[in-house]
């Protein structure tokens, strides 16, 4: 893994954990795809965020999460949907 993946993964989900209170009350069950620490868009399956963001940002670097109430940092497998 990329040393700026990582790092993007890295503080996307410092920023997913700061917010997800507010993530909760709406989009409980979903996946947020991540870029720049900000979340892009909501999805309901990871393999739909995962497509979406390799045709949105082909450079690969974006991380997804899984909205529930114990967020996991899955590293690079945060990224890597299927």
């Amino acid at each position: 893994m990329s040393v700026t993946l990582a790092a993007e993964i890295d503080a996307n989900y410092d920023y997913f954990a700061r917010n997800l209170a507010q993530f909760l009350s709406h989009h409980k069950g979903q996946y947020a795809l991540l870029k720049n620490r900000h979340v892009v868009r909501f999805f309901e399956a990871p393999g739909t965020a995962y497509r979406f963001g390799k045709t949105e940002f082909p450079d690969g670097i974006f991380s997804i999460q899984e909205v529930i109430e114990e967020p996991v940092d899955l590293g690079f497998f945060s990224h890597v949907a299927n």
